[in-house]
């Protein structure tokens, strides 16, 4: 969240960390999460985390509101999702199932208050084939927890002003998953001169006393101590005090009553002397007492074993790993502690790998693999997850597998005896199904860069495109502006790189400049120094190039180079399709434009502009349109919105279009002209309903007569600035039946003021009451500077402008009524094409 102090920071913090592990420890998931909604609305952001760390989420930590996954469905629609498994997972949602192909079910909320929707709330379980997932009652605490956190972020920001919204650089809260304790800390405060003894019931635990017996004297707690060790102890704590020095690691043998009779444990004293100018009070010590019994115990077990054992943290760090298990792996300690184990070890940097230790966490499920650490020497690998972390075994595997190779252990899968070809599978299907998703070449560039760079540590990408038998430039990333300059314009025949890999179909890696200059000598080379130039070819047609460039020199494995040979296949389909989608898009568009009047009429008085935006979310063209027509007694101003998106629907606003205009002519009174527009709808029978909003403007009076056909009510922007929302008598739909009837309103206009009427996609929001909507745009209108109707109109507009995400088309119009205000001879109210 942006703009709050430290304290309000934190404050949401702690209410988004509450929620998280209430909704999981309530429901016995193992992982819970809380997205908030970004602050252009387009995406859910990951703001906090439980039991799963945001590192093992990959890219969902920022999920597009329009995208196939259960949070942003809960986000958009407002219901609960709950996949109780992964074979219901794969039915709803096969994208995800493919991304995450694991056993587990999820419950997903949305997060919200009064109406508005900032965000999504799930957990996650593992669910075995056929698992029914959460009972109703657990569902019902989930909602409840999401409701309260709803009602808690709206409470903050009434009292800070502050949006509840998430930026995507946000560093989510992370909650770990509560683990088994193997180490025990008591405090206490010890005065050497009273032999007052202050301990804290941890404390008193450790040296097996009740805290409410204890009477506070360390003769008392000297009882507990093997009689051996008492006198080392006391002479230890008088020269500390005497010479202002610390106690550091005294061990001390505590009697243990427990297991059925009577000996000792031993602990660790850790204390220090207050540091004062007071000489009395340099005779106070306080400190800690530790017992690691636990620990060490398993600790000492664990070193006894000849298999390798390692442990790593929810996120693959490795924070253990006994002798046994650094002798297999070939490493030291300080190599491996603290390291993400497939980043420490360059043999195990398979995705693979990665996939594997996800798969176990998520699913909470034993996961095994096969690795091969040198040309001949197979190691096989377990991992046992639990919430807290997974606990590793690693094993010499005796002989090379084959396809028939057993598994590591009886009660585990087996494991794939191909880790290669696995990896290549894994970036092929990741990025498969971000290819899903783009619909534009845009997207579909931006797709490949955020999934190719990452993959393989390149710092540049270009794709460049065929046209008429040369190469253009479709898209570039990274930092070096000159990359690739001399590929521009270049002729297929012409002898380059990324001309002849085009041509030849067969991709091309150089792993040098010198490589380059040899083969290519005068290429360009700029700032990079290894590339891969991939063709991108589709039904035997040749695309175009996609190419991935290094700042250092980077040699390509047989791994490398295989995957992205398959990718290439994937981009150049993708690519193809989105080239098809833009060309069909624009002419789609261009239709669409030129139903819409391309002027607004010049009427002495009343001035009217107009805008209209097409939706972004999908090729089909909408039913929006607006219009004004002159009559003889003055003006008539309409705008409506036929049901649906798709050329049916662009068909029917247009002949409503033209029946509005032929009834207008014949009568000017607004109900009969909205009822025969509706018995036009009902005999054309489209099978689309619409809304329409029909004000006629009387010439020379502050008077009009207003209809509605279940259409957003205008607005009205008075002289002094206030604004209002005209309450209206409201008709039914067009198209619902033949004998509706449709009331008339009327409606005063002072000179000077400004109606609005407009289309529900400027008003609607996901998840968002459209009244909201209604009222936020009735205050924007309000507020905003009106010099000129063209900017008022912009400003109204500004916030979508801005969205690349649009689900609805919207269209605008604006009339300024009063005398000085005409529109000047000629000037358009509004071309189509001129909004973007």
């Amino acid at each position: 969240m942006r703009g709050m102090t430290v304290g309000e920071t934190a404050e949401c913090a702690d209410l988004l960390a509450a929620a998280a592990v209430e909704a999981v420890e309530g429901t016995g998931a193992y992982a819970g999460s809380v997205f908030l909604r970004s602050r252009d609305r387009r995406s859910i952001v990951l703001a906090a985390a439980y039991g799963v760390p945001p590192s093992l989420l990959g890219g969902w930590r920022l999920i597009p509101v329009s995208s196939p996954i259960p949070l942003a469905t809960a986000y958009r629609s407002g219901r609960t999702v709950h996949l109780a498994n992964a074979e219901e997972t794969m039915r709803r949602y096969p994208q995800l199932a493919m991304a995450l192909p694991y056993a587990f079910g999820s419950c997903s909320v949305p997060v919200g208050a009064g109406g508005e929707t900032f965000g999504a709330l799930a957990v996650v379980w593992s669910a075995s084939p056929g698992s029914e997932g959460l009972s109703r009652a657990c569902r019902r605490h989930v909602r409840t927890v999401a409701g309260r956190l709803g009602s808690s972020l709206a409470a903050l920001r009434a009292r800070t002003g502050d949006p509840v919204d998430c930026a995507p650089e946000t560093v989510p809260v992370e909650i770990p998953a509560p683990s088994a304790t193997a180490v025990r800390v008591g405090l206490f405060g010890w005065d050497l001169g009273s032999g007052a003894f202050r301990g804290d019931d941890e404390l008193c635990a450790i040296f097996g006393l009740d805290p409410r017996a204890f009477d506070g004297q360390a003769t008392s707690l000297a009882a507990c101590l093997h009689p051996g060790d008492l006198a080392a102890f006391l002479s230890a704590a008088r020269e500390a005090a005497a010479r202002g020095r610390r106690i550091t690691a005294r061990r001390l043998r505590v009697r243990d009553c427990g297991g059925g009779g009577e000996g000792y444990r031993t602990v660790e004293l850790w204390a220090r002397v207050l540091e004062t100018d007071d000489v009395p009070a340099r005779r106070r010590l306080v400190g800690a007492v530790v017992d690691s019994r636990a620990g060490s115990a398993a600790v000492a077990a664990v070193e006894r074993l000849r298999d390798g054992l390692f442990s790593l943290a929810p996120d693959g760090r490795v924070t253990y790993a006994n002798h046994a298990a650094l002798r297999q792996l070939d490493v030291s300690g300080d190599e491996l502690l603290g390291r993400v184990l497939w980043d420490a070890l360059p043999w195990l940097s398979d995705p693979d790998v990665e996939s594997r230790h996800r798969s176990a966490m998520i699913s909470q499920a034993p996961a095994s693999f096969l690795a091969c650490q040198a040309p001949d020497r197979w190691l096989a690998f377990s991992l046992h997850p639990e919430a807290d972390g997974v606990t590793g075994r690693v094993v010499p595997l005796g002989h090379p597998p084959s396809a028939s190779a057993p598994p590591a252990s009886t009660d585990e899968p087996a494991a794939a005896a191909t880790p290669t070809r696995l990896g290549v599978m894994h970036h092929v299907l990741q990025l498969g199904s971000a290819l899903t998703e783009a619909v534009t070449t845009r997207q579909v560039c931006e797709v490949v860069s955020d999934q190719l760079l990452p993959a393989f540590g390149g710092q540049q990408l270009a794709i460049y495109v065929v046209r008429q038998g040369t190469m253009h430039r479709l898209f570039r990333t990274g930092r070096h502006e000159d990359f690739l300059d001399g590929l521009e314009g270049a002729p297929l025949h012409a002898r380059l790189p990324g001309t002849e890999a085009l041509t030849a179909g067969a991709p091309l890696f150089i792993e040098s400049r010198q490589d380059l200059t040899r083969t290519y000598p005068g290429a360009a080379t700029g700032e990079v120094n290894s590339w891969a130039y991939l063709p991108l070819i589709a039904s035997s047609h040749p695309v175009g190039t996609c190419v991935l460039g290094f700042d250092k020199n980077h040699r390509f494995t047989e791994k490398d180079r295989g995957v992205l040979t398959a990718l290439a296949g994937l981009i150049a389909q993708a690519l193809e399709r989105a080239k098809l989608y833009d060309s069909e898009f624009a002419i789609a568009r261009g239709l669409q434009q030129a139903l819409l009047p391309h002027r607004l009429p010049v009427i002495p008085g009343i001035r009217t502009v107009a805008r209209y935006l097409p939706g972004t979310s999908g090729m089909d063209i909408g039913g929006d349109w607006y219009d004004a027509i002159p009559t003889s007694e003055g003006v008539s101003l309409i705008i409506g919105d036929v049901q649906g998106h798709s050329i049916a629907a662009a068909a029917t606003m247009a002949q409503l279009r033209s029946a509005v205009r032929a009834f207008t002519a014949v009568s000017h009174i607004p109900g009969e002209v909205m009822a025969g527009v509706n018995r036009t709808l009902i005999d054309l029978d489209p099978g689309l309903l619409a809304s329409c909003c029909y004000l006629h403007v009387a010439a020379d009076t502050h008077h009009a007569q207003a209809v509605t056909a279940g259409h957003p009510p205008p607005l009205l922007r008075r002289p002094d600035g206030t604004t209002e929302v005209l309450d209206l008598d409201i008709g039914p739909l067009l198209g619902v039946e033949r004998t509706s009837a449709y009331p008339t309103t009327p409606v005063d206009l002072p000179p000077g003021s400004v109606l609005a009427l407009y289309t529900d996609g400027l008003v609607e929001e996901p998840g968002s009451d459209i009244d909201v909507g209604i009222d936020r745009l009735r205050s924007s209108l309000a507020h905003a500077r009106a010099d000129s109707l063209d900017e008022l109109a912009d400003r109204l507009l500004h916030n979508a402008r801005r969205s690349s995400y649009r689900a609805d088309d919207i269209a605008l119009m604006l009339t300024e009524y009063g005398p000085g205000s005409p529109q000047r001879d000629g000037a358009p109210g509004t071309a189509p094409g001129d909004a973007p």
